[in-house]
């Protein structure tokens, strides 16, 4: 017997595409003028600035493609449809963010044994432009459901470029008013360090859930015990809890039921709990009733799931069960 529910998200897909369209406006047509800048002012920091705002443009138009993806229903052998997409699309954001990162990494250190002149006031203006550029940016971008691991992971790469850019500027009057070229090689090894940053967070959160691991923030002992706990229930196992895709958690379990009472019943009070307490929508429960053997006897051997995947939840204080 099963019970499913839908899913529905507080920021529509197309208001999110609306925003990251914007976005990904405003930085195509400053990362041209970046470029142009930079060689000219042969900056480092204002280069890798540029290659970073390409994988932001890479990322937002991934994302855009996801988003799009995603909104496919769930037909043929896509039995979730394409949700999944937009975690594949956080994961390329991830380990672009740390290629990316190794590249400029290599390129700062190498230039800190031969420091190239650097025009100070050409890499503080480019800079200071490209804060407001990045502000406004990361600004749409937050106007988005943050909550999809999709449109986090085009976020970090503006936000970690907003860092970028104050960093730069800070470089740039450092040479302006010192001389002092290598501040340009500083500011990109901190860049490079909030890259890896950004990156191995999105890569730990998209491996999660193509793991199947259960979200951070559900534990699938207490749950497991909060349904066995529910009036009329003796054991609950074989449970499993995953997302489909960000924010859409879903569970599925084995529930045995004191005979007597209405398996009904007992599914429709456990999924509400699930809903209400853990807002955890996307439910497929097996209820059945326990059989006297099991109950009596309380024999692991006699169970009729031996082979029951994890560990099986009883209540408390039920007698005779295991």
């Amino acid at each position: 017997m099963g019970a499913g529910h839908g899913h529905d998200h507080g920021v529509s897909a197309d208001s999110d595409r609306r925003w990251l369209a914007g976005a990904l406006a405003v930085i195509v047509t400053f990362l041209i003028g970046e470029v142009i800048v930079g060689v000219i002012a042969g900056s480092l920091a204002l280069l890798s600035d540029a290659a970073h705002m390409t994988t932001d443009a890479a990322s937002i138009a991934l994302a855009l493609w996801a988003i799009r993806l995603a909104a496919r229903p769930a037909t043929g052998r896509m039995t979730f449809g394409w949700k999944r997409a937009e975690i594949l699309s956080a994961q390329a954001n991830g380990l672009t963010l740390l290629l990316l990162a190794a590249w400029l990494g290599y390129e700062a250190i190498r230039r800190l044994f031969e420091p190239p002149e650097v025009h100070g006031w050409l890499v503080l203006i480019t800079a200071l432009v490209g804060v407001v550029v990045n502000v406004l940016a990361t600004w749409m971008i937050s106007r988005a459901d943050r909550t999809s691991l999709n449109v986090e992971g085009a976020y970090q790469h503006i936000l970690n470029d907003l860092f970028a850019f104050i960093a730069t500027a800070v470089a740039g009057l450092i040479i302006i008013l010192t001389g002092w070229v290598q501040a340009d090689v500083v500011a990109t090894l901190i860049v490079v360090a909030l890259m890896i940053k950004a990156g191995v967070g999105l890569i730990k959160a998209s491996s999660r859930i193509f793991l199947e691991a259960a979200p951070e923030h559900l534990d699938p002992a207490r749950i497991g015990a909060a349904m066995a706990a529910r009036d009329g229930v003796t054991e609950v196992h074989d449970l499993h809890i995953w997302e489909i895709t960000s924010g859409s958690p879903a569970l599925s379990a084995h529930v045995l039921v004191r005979p007597g009472h209405d398996c009904h019943a007992v599914r429709e009070d456990i999924a509400h709990m699930l809903d209400h307490d853990h807002h955890i929508e996307h439910v497929t429960l097996q209820v059945d009733h326990a059989s006297p053997t099991l109950l009596a006897i309380g024999n692991r051997d006699s169970h009729p799931c031996a082979e029951a995947h994890g560990p099986r939840h009883v209540p408390e204080r039920a007698p005779h069960t295991h």
